[in-house]
């Protein structure tokens, strides 16, 4: 296949292994490596492309023709701090990109959905960064294309840093005691080849892989030093949930959620994490033990292993009690309410049509190269109408605070995103209290049964 009429290379090749068993896999050899860090705090400045790759993703695997910013898949992780911030984006592909900045409080005229960049064109937006500091992550959101922008490596980590790590006693040394963990599970062929066609289960119940790649990497170790280490985990997977934990049971320390630290850190054994969601713990490799850190949502496999190596320097031996952070929004007037009800098919109120695409809203399909075409595929949509982006239902006036009450999905849980602002977690469930991961600043939840979420709207983001 020539380069030049290369789009995304999805292959019509089903899957070809199982889930990975935890007790099946031999420690490799190979140690995991970080994204480059593209490190914007002094300069102000952030330049990327949008480009072809080609990736093996394992020894003896066949080339798998990708797209990433700035490399062959995924892209760098971008560290920036408060204040002016200039960007160019140049696209290298011959399909219609964008880059949606997620978790960032900035217009809808900085933000990709907004924004689209032509082939061999660049979009070079002015953007004013104003906000605390938290793990967020950029990828192209091109409505109709985002699942298969993303699943072919057009996304990549971002951090926004404020210089206060040592003072808080959180690791910050990158790559060391500091780990960007971006998580996706893939489908691949008996070559080695990564796959993308979505089945009619697969529009029903999102897309999801045999496979986990952290950082883009298959069956690696993360060699980390004998104290505490941060782990910043991003899902990046198209649809799959997460149940995190160690297969030794030692406890991870939540420090922040999608959009900034917690107020009072909270020891968990485990960690639910859907598409779009991050979090950072702390995690003790101080007894020197090499654990595995693992998937036990369905069945369960292997996320990464780890492996402390006592020649690494150690800085940070003490966990934290308290972080200088309030998830506790301020007092306010009054509060307008909204009823949001989500249509996902099913048994919920979706309506199943034929379509010359397949999709799980951002998270299934959406056709694409060797999708679905003429298949049964639902209508989602909210409060009864389609997504359009030519049409708005509601507007906010900034300045003012909301309460949403999210639910309508049946039995199919999913992640809900809002853009523009950060929100927090009154309840879930239909009524219970949020769980620990939800206790803090949001800017995605997961959806089962109704949640409900307030916000104050700080930033412009028409």
């Amino acid at each position: 296949m020539h380069r030049r009429t290369f789009l995304w290379g999805a292959s019509a090749a089903s899957a070809g292994a199982l889930a990975w068993p935890v007790s099946a896999q031999p420690v490799p050899a190979e140690a995991l490596e970080m994204p480059p860090l593209l490190d914007a705090t002094a300069t102000g400045r952030l330049d990327l492309i949008a480009q072809h790759g080609a990736t093996r993703f394992g020894p003896g695997a066949a080339e798998t023709m990708t797209a990433g910013f700035n490399q062959g898949y995924l892209g760098p992780t971008i560290r920036m701090r408060n204040g002016p911030l200039a960007v160019e984006v140049k696209n290298a592909l011959n399909e219609v990109v964008n880059v949606h900045w997620h978790g960032m409080l900035v217009p809808g005229v900085h933000d990709g959905p907004h924004s689209p960049i032509a082939p061999g064109e660049s979009w070079t937006p002015q953007m004013e960064v104003s906000q605390s500091p938290a793990t967020l992550w950029y990828h192209s959101h091109v409505h109709g294309r985002t699942a298969p922008h993303v699943y072919w490596g057009l996304a990549g980590a971002l951090q926004i840093t404020d210089g206060r790590d040592d003072q808080r006693g959180l690791p910050a040394t990158y790559g060391v005691d500091d780990l960007m963990l971006a998580i996706q599970d893939r489908r691949f062929d008996a070559d080695g080849r990564m796959t993308y066609a979505p089945m009619m289960t697969d529009v029903l119940n999102g897309f999801h892989g045999d496979r986990i790649l952290i950082n883009g990497q298959s069956g690696r170790v993360a060699v980390v030093p004998p104290g505490i280490v941060r782990l910043r985990l991003l899902n990046a997977s198209n649809a799959r949930i997460y149940t995190l934990s160690f297969s030794d049971r030692r406890p991870m320390r939540l420090v922040a959620t999608d959009s900034g630290f917690v107020g009072r850190p909270e020891d968990m054994n485990f960690l639910r994490l859907a598409p779009g969601e991050r979090a950072e713990v702390l995690v003790d490799f101080s007894d020197g033990q090499p654990t595995v850190l693992q998937n036990t949502r369905g069945v369960t496999m292997v996320v990464l292993r780890f492996a402390p190596d006592s020649r690494l320097p150690v800085r940070i031996t003490a966990q934290p009690e308290a972080l200088d952070e309030d998830s506790v929004l301020p007092a306010s007037g009054p509060v307008r309410t909204r009823r949001i009800g989500l249509n996902m098919g099913g048994d919920s109120t979706g309506i199943v049509q034929n379509a010359a695409m397949g999709g799980h809203g951002a998270h299934g399909g959406h056709g694409g190269h060797g999708g679905m075409t003429g298949a049964g595929v639902n209508d989602f949509g909210i409060n009864g109408r389609p997504f359009d982006m030519g049409r708005i239902d509601w507007s906010a006036t900034l300045g003012t605070r909301e309460r949403w009450i999210i639910g309508g999905g049946g039995t199919v849980a999913h992640p809900f995103h809002v853009h523009g602002c950060r929100f927090r977690v009154l309840g879930e469930g239909g009524g219970a209290a949020p769980s620990p991961q939800n206790r803090g600043w949001k800017d995605v939840v997961l959806v089962a049964g109704e949640t409900e979420i307030e916000m104050d709207f700080l930033h412009g983001a028409d």
